[in-house]
């Protein structure tokens, strides 16, 4: 029996959707990949369950993604079962633990008061929603804190996963705690420091957990200025990044003591290209699709990066970036 009918004969989701032989170019900002062999959207805790007891049950590889925006998925695609997590939450000061015990767990937790000493307001947010949407909640309810993160492309979960920042603000600033999974279907929390996070990384790239929500804390603010200050960095990121081309956020990671993009730009590489991938004439920091990039073009092109830095600098970078597939 091939996977397909595996899935079809014993995966009896609630409201998730199952999609096969689904092209990897539609789920993410690369627009690059080749299908995910099966691919599931999944909206709910119980679901996420099931497809984890699965594919532990047959042995079936299984890739954890969130929006896809800072990935690069192969040409040959991703043999298994893909899981996006779409699970969303807006919650000001919900017990988890009562959500949990209506999906069957016995696990509880502390209630998050909506009101912490007066000024700090604890949000629970789902690891399917994604950063634009939360700021834009947030700016509702003139709370303060997210502007910097809003807009980063992509999800919460993604973003707890490898700690995203932007403007001298990361994403652990602003974590209480992480309601996580394990690969055997195991509910726990962790607090933030917990999830030792590091620079564009923490616990969840060591550990196979899938982030379920989040509680952060912001502040209570002025509408008006909050808008302000993500309309300004929303005209900072369209003036200093390329997003007119699909691309998958910054490409190499920050050095120790050095600006990965100043060396890029500083070898005279801005705009040089293999096949359809080519380094941004606006920021060296990104690789684009400049039209039908493939992952070869783009693998070729970021060592081809690489090779001419530290040529130059005697510096090694590292790639931001995930690679998925086979």
């Amino acid at each position: 029996m091939n996977l397909k009918e595996l899935v079809q004969n014993n995966l009896k989701l609630n409201t998730s959707k199952i999609y096969f032989d689904e092209q990897m170019t539609k789920h993410t900002t690369f627009k690059i990949g080749g299908p995910a062999e099966v691919f599931i959207k999944v909206e709910n805790i119980e679901d996420l369950k099931q497809i984890l007891d699965f594919t532990n049950k047959n042995n079936i590889k299984l890739t954890v993604m969130g929006n896809g925006s800072n990935v690069l998925v192969l040409d040959s695609g991703i043999k298994g079962i893909v899981a996006k997590i779409e699970i969303k939450k807006f919650d000001f000061g919900d017990d988890f633990g009562d959500t949990l015990k209506n999906q069957g767990s016995n696990q509880t937790f502390e209630e998050c008061p909506k009101n912490q000493d007066g000024n700090n307001f604890e949000i629970t947010v789902g690891a399917g929603n994604k950063n634009i949407e939360i700021a834009q909640s947030l700016l509702k309810h003139e709370l303060t804190g997210f502007e910097e993160i809003s807009g980063i492309p992509g999800t919460i979960g993604g973003a707890i996963r490898m700690n995203a920042g932007a403007h001298g603000k990361e994403i652990k600033d602003l974590v209480k705690n992480v309601t996580v999974m394990d690969y055997n279907g195991n509910i726990k929390q962790m607090q933030n420091e917990e999830m030792q996070f590091e620079y564009r990384n923490s616990i969840l790239s060591k550990e196979k957990l899938i982030v379920l929500e989040a509680t952060l804390v912001f502040q209570k603010g002025n509408k008006e200025e909050i808008q302000n200050k993500m309309k300004e960095y929303q005209n900072w990121r369209k003036e200093k990044q390329p997003l007119e081309f699909p691309n998958a956020g910054s490409t190499f990671k920050r050095g120790n003591g050095f600006i990965t993009a100043q060396l890029i730009d500083e070898c005279g590489l801005k705009g040089y290209n293999i096949g359809g991938a080519e380094i941004s004439t606006k920021h060296a920091g990104f690789v684009v699709n400049k039209g039908g990039a493939t992952a070869s073009d783009v693998i070729a092109l970021t060592d081809y990066i690489k090779k001419e830095v530290y040529k130059k600098f005697q510096k090694h970078i590292e790639l931001e970036i995930q690679i998925l597939g086979n």
